[in-house]
C-alpha cells in the first residue's frame, strides 16, 4: 500500500526530524523495476545520476523502505539504490521457494549489470548482509567497498530465534494496529509515529479484510531461524575471498550479534574493520538512522 506523495513527505520529514538525521532536502525516491533471470525485481532510486553509487539489501521480512532515511540523508553525495530483494516487498516471489544466497546473488549481479554498476558500495543488514557477502565472493571486483551490518559467521541462536517467532506470529493480523502494538512490543525502540507508514509497506490487505505480510512466508513456516544461519556458517567461513574493504556494523542492543562476534569476523576478513552504533539494535538502520549514516561516511571517506 502507498501513501500519497505528500504524505510521504510529511513522514520522511517527521523521520527525520525525530532522529535528528542531516539531510539536503526532503524528497522522494523514482520506484523502478528490472526484470533479472526471468524476476520482476522492484527498486527505489534515490537518485542522483553521475554521484558514486550505493545499493543497498535489507533484512529477511522487511524491504527497501527500511532504507529511506539513510538513503535521503546521502543522497546529496552519492546514487543510492534500495531493492526488494526477491520474495519480499514489491518484487515477484520464487514459484520454487529458491532464497538461496546464491539466488539472490544472482538478482544483485543482474540488478547491477542493467543499472551499469562497474564499480560500486554495497550495503546489506541481516539476510542482506549475507547475500551482499555472496555477491562479495563472486564479484569482488566490481565493488569499491562493503558493508555487512548485524551479521556474520556467528548469528547468536536466542535472538535469530526470537526474530522468526516475531515474524511467524504476525504472519497475518486483523488490522495495521494490531501489528503496531506488536512491533512496539518487540521492538520498543521505535517511534509509533513512524511505524504505521513502515507497516503499510511491509503488509498487503486480504479480501477477508486481514493483513498478511508480503514477504513469502512459506519459507519460513517449520523452520527454525537458527538453524538456518547455522547451514549458512559454511557461506560465511568464504571470508579470505572478500578482497574489497570491508566494514562490519553492530547495532549495541542487538542480541543476534555481539561484540566479540564483529572482533572475530573482521580478523578472518582480509581487510575490514568494525564500528558499533550506540542505541540501536539488530534493524540499525531504523533504529538509529543517523549514526549508521556517520559510520557510512567515516568509511566511505577512507576509500576515496
Amino acid at each position: 500500500m502507498r501513501l500519497p506523495p505528500r504524505e510521504e513527505r510529511e513522514h520522511l520529514r517527521l523521520a527525520v526530524e525525530l532522529s535528528k538525521t542531516p539531510v539536503a532536502e526532503i524528497a522522494l525516491p523514482e520506484r523502478r523495476h528490472a526484470v533479472v533471470g526471468g524476476f520482476r525485481l522492484h527498486y527505489l532510486d534515490w537518485g542522483v545520476a553521475g554521484r558514486p553509487p550505493i545499493l543497498f539489501l535489507h533484512g529477511g521480512a522487511l524491504n527497501a523502505h527500511t532504507w529511506d532515511v539513510v538513503c535521503l540523508a546521502l543522497r546529496a553525495d552519492y546514487h543510492c539504490f534500495a531493492l526488494d530483494q526477491r520474495g519480499h516487498g514489491d518484487s515477484e516471489w520464487s514459484p520454487v521457494m529458491d532464497y538461496d544466497p546464491e539466488a539472490h546473488c544472482r538478482d544483485i549481479a543482474g540488478l547491477a549489470d542493467q543499472l551499469g554498476l562497474e564499480r560500486f558500495l554495497l550495503v546489506g543488514q541481516s539476510m542482506g548482509a549475507l547475500n551482499a557477502f555472496t555477491y562479495a565472493c563472486e564479484h569482488g571486483e566490481r565493488l569499491r567497498g562493503l558493508v555487512l551490518i548485524d551479521a556474520g559467521p556467528n548469528v547468536r541462536a536466542g535472538g535469530a530465534r526470537r526474530i522468526g517467532e516475531f515474524v511467524g506470529a504476525t504472519a497475518e493480523i486483523d488490522s495495521i494496529e494490531e501489528a503496531m502494538a506488536k512491533a512496539l512490543e518487540f521492538n520498543p525502540l521505535r517511534d509509533p509515529r513512524l511505524l504505521r507508514r513502515g507497516l503499510l509497506y511491509n503488509y498487503r490487505r486480504l479480501p477477508s479484510g486481514k493483513w498478511a505480510r508480503k514477504h513469502d512466508m512459506r519459507h519460513w513456516v517449520g523452520v527454525d531461524i537458527a538453524e538456518r544461519a547455522a547451514r549458512h556458517r559454511e557461506r560465511w567461513g568464504q571470508s579470505a575471498r572478500v578482497t574489497c574493504p570491508a566494514l562490519v556494523v553492530r547495532g549495541a542492543l542487538s542480541d543476534v550479534f555481539h561484540d566479540e562476534d564483529a572482533e572475530n569476523f573482521v580478523r578472518a576478513l582480509p581487510n575490514a574493520r568494525w564500528t558499533r552504533i550506540e542505541g540501536a539494535g539488530h534493524t540499525v538502520q531504523g533504529d538509529n538512522p543517523r549514526g549508521l549514516c556517520e559510520a557510512l561516511r567515516a568509511f566511505f571517506a577512507e576509500l576515496a
